[in-house]
């Protein structure tokens, strides 16, 4: 095309590439992305129809998770992104991942290693439509594990509540701005999440830590 438009010479490709050849001209060519190579087989993202309904009461571990992601901001505007999974019978945080930019490994590898040591039967996970829980490698290898998608309606954070609740308890406790690098915020929110786990005493859990209550309602089944 440049040839053409810019110097008015037509070639054809096979003429170019064995020019190029002759002279060892290398072409730096994109790899596919993967993602667009499943669309173009006709896989498209798609969403779930919200199976809680706000009924946020769950009463045996294990079976309603609610997930999404946050931005965690730092020095001088930089962001970091945390996406957490919480157990609705227990407020416990059972997976999480942290990671210094936003793809869909960010969202669901280490999750992945999570729900392969589980019985995912009878398991419902709550997202809202972001665009992470609707892609096809997403919505798939839920499928293959048996787990269940329920998503919240669209622009409405109320219907994702409890994991919202979790992140703005998390940055009310924790100083995240005051952070020079990532790893700094990494170290910051892992600790976090475990004293929110093992340490954190609530109300509504009857003075419990989430991971007591864990053990409660598991010995009480």
């Amino acid at each position: 095309m440049i040839l053409r438009n810019k110097y008015g010479v037509v070639a054809n490709l096979k003429k170019i590439a064995r020019i190029k050849k002759q002279y060892g001209l290398i072409t730096k060519v994109r790899k596919k992305n993967p993602y667009n190579v499943l669309f173009k087989k006709g896989l498209e993202h798609r969403t779930a129809p919200n199976l809680l309904k706000q009924n946020f009461k769950v009463e045996q571990p294990d079976k309603v998770y609610s997930t999404d992601i946050s931005y965690l901001f730092y020095k001088g505007g930089q962001r970091a992104y945390l996406c957490a999974t919480k157990d609705l019978a227990t407020k416990e945080i059972v997976a999480f991942n942290i990671s210094n930019k936003l793809d869909y490994y960010a969202t669901y590898g280490e999750f992945d290693k999570f729900l392969r040591n589980k019985n995912c039967k009878n398991l419902i996970i709550h997202s809202d439509q972001g665009w992470h829980y609707t892609h096809p490698l997403y919505v798939n290898k839920l499928k293959e594990l048996g787990v269940t998608q329920s998503m919240s309606r669209k622009g409405n954070c109320l219907d994702n509540a409890p994991i919202e609740s979790f992140f703005g308890h998390m940055k009310d406790e924790i100083d995240l701005k005051s952070c020079q690098t990532f790893e700094e915020v990494k170290s910051k929110v892992e600790n976090y999440i475990y004293y929110y786990n093992n340490e954190r005493y609530q109300w509504n859990l009857n003075k419990m830590t989430p991971a007591q209550r864990r053990c409660h309602l598991l010995n009480s089944i």
